[in-house]
Parts: C-alpha cells; sequence; structure tokens
C-alpha cells in the first residue's frame, strides 16, 4: 500500500480542507446569486460558517467598496493559489515522493 492516504496524510489533510473550503466558497458564489445575503436558510447559513473565517482574512486585504460576491470570487481565486502553493511547498522539501513515469 505504498499509495496509501495515511502515507501521505501530513499532506493531503490540509488539502482536504483547503479544498472544502475553496469549492464551499464557489457555491456560495453560486447560491449567492438567487439568495439574499441575509436568509436564515439552514445551507445558506452553512455555507457562511465554513467560509466566513476565511472571507474575514481576506477582507482585510480587500477594498470596503468590493461587492460581497467579489469578495467571495476572490476567496476562490486565494484558496485555489493557496492549494497549488501547498503542493510546491511539500514537493520541493522532497515530501511528496518522486513523480511516477
Amino acid at each position: 500500500m505504498t499509495g496509501s492516504f495515511w502515507n501521505l496524510w501530513y499532506f493531503h489533510i490540509p488539502n482536504f480542507i483547503l479544498a472544502v473550503v475553496m469549492y464551499t466558497m464557489l457555491g456560495r458564489v453560486l447560491l449567492g446569486l438567487i439568495m439574499d445575503r441575509h436568509s436564515k436558510n439552514y445551507i445558506w447559513r452553512g455555507f457562511c460558517a465554513i467560509t466566513d473565517p476565511f472571507l474575514n482574512l481576506i477582507s482585510r486585504v480587500t477594498p470596503r467598496a468590493t461587492a460581497p460576491v467579489v469578495l467571495w470570487l476572490f476567496g476562490f481565486v486565494w484558496l485555489f493559489w493557496l492549494r497549488v502553493l501547498l503542493v510546491a511547498i511539500f514537493l520541493s522539501a522532497g515530501l511528496l515522493g518522486t513523480p511516477r513515469s
């Protein structure tokens, strides 16, 4: 079982968490097109609960005049690049092994 999840758990778990937040952010963008921002819908509140901590971080470097949907899209892009950076760091450190040919 050389390709087991547990052999590289230290990479897969943070990558999985970033992926969940990233795709939830995309879902929030799409759902935000048809839902009110202050809706009491439990699905909307779930999306907000998952993505709000990250949005609080990026809102500090984003102008306040930015529309919420644009902020959510920026969040998606930032999370994508964080995942790319995570792979680059682990590859450059030699922690992901060598690519198979």
